[in-house]
């Protein structure tokens, strides 16, 4: 059971060490609509894909399938 639960951790440190690294999270620039803000610019649905975070969804899903089967 705590493999189950490391695996999941570590899953959903992963999914956050991609996000980090993919590039700035914050960028100060003004937008025509919402005036000055810090969200990036240009950084569409891609940035959540699941071509960068497939490792780490896949460690969440063995955690949860090791914690389901300890359950029973």
């Amino acid at each position: 059971m705590w493999f189950g639960a490391l695996l999941v951790i570590c899953g959903v440190v992963q999914l956050a060490w991609s996000a980090i690294n993919r590039g700035r999270l914050s960028d100060s620039h003004t937008d025509p609509v919402a005036g000055r803000t810090l969200e990036p610019s240009h950084r569409g649905l891609r940035f959540l894909g699941l071509g960068q975070t497939w490792p780490g969804l896949l460690l969440i899903v063995i955690g949860a399938i090791v914690l389901l089967s300890g359950a029973f």
